[in-house]
C-alpha cells in the first residue's frame, strides 16, 4: 500500500487524538517499519490494519468507525494534495464519475505500482448514483468516508447506503442519494 495512506493516517491520528497516540499505536502494533513512512514508499497493508486495530483499542472506537473517519479526512487531504483531480468538478457525482477515467489514471502516473480499488458507476440520475466497489482490501468504510468527504466538500446533503455483495466485503454496492 502506498505510503501516502500511512502518512495521512498518522497525521489524522495526531490531529484527532494526539502525537502521543501516534507513538502509542505504533508501539502497540509492533510494526516492522517502526512507523517510519514516506509518501512514495510501499508498505504492507497489514501494518495499517495493525495501527487501526491498536487505535481502536486505545480510543474505544470501533475499527469501522475509525476507517470511515479516516476516509472522510483523506478526501479533504486529497483535495489539497491533488487539487487537479477535482478542480474541474462542480459536484460529488462528477468526482465519482471521474474516479476510474481520470483520478485513478493520474494516481497510476504518480504511483505506477499503486493497487487501487475498482469503482464503477452503475447507474446515475440527478439525485441518485449507484457505485460498485471492488477491492481485495475490503475497505468499504474507507470508501464510505471518502464519499461523505466528497459530499461535504461540495456542501451537498446525502444518504449513503453500503450493500455488501459478498461475505468478505470485497464487493460493495453503494447507493448515494442527494437530499
Amino acid at each position: 500500500m502506498k505510503g501516502v495512506v500511512f502518512t495521512e493516517f498518522m497525521e489524522m491520528v495526531e490531529a484527532r487524538f494526539s502525537a502521543e497516540m501516534v507513538d502509542d499505536i505504533i508501539e502497540d502494533a509492533q510494526i516492522k517499519s517502526g512507523g517510519a513512512y514516506t509518501a512514495v514508499g510501499n508498505y504492507p497493508f497489514a501494518e495499517l490494519v495493525a495501527m487501526i486495530t491498536a487505535l481502536s483499542r486505545r480510543s474505544g472506537m470501533p475499527t469501522s468507525e475509525l476507517i470511515f473517519h479516516f476516509g472522510h479526512y483523506l478526501f479533504g487531504r486529497f483535495a489539497v494534495l491533488y487539487p487537479y483531480s477535482i478542480q474541474s468538478c462542480s459536484s460529488s457525482f462528477m468526482v465519482f464519475e471521474g474516479i476510474e477515467k481520470h483520478i485513478h489514471v493520474e494516481v497510476q502516473k504518480l504511483y505506477p505500482d499503486a493497487q487501487l480499488p475498482d469503482i464503477q458507476v452503475v447507474e446515475r440520475d440527478d439525485k441518485r448514483m449507484i457505485l460498485l466497489y471492488r477491492s481485495p482490501r475490503c475497505l468499504a468504510p474507507l470508501a464510505t468516508g471518502l464519499i461523505q468527504g466528497a459530499l461535504d466538500h461540495f456542501s451537498e446533503q446525502g444518504r449513503i447506503t453500503a450493500e455488501p455483495l459478498n461475505a468478505e466485503g470485497s464487493e460493495v454496492r453503494f447507493v448515494v442519494e442527494l437530499l
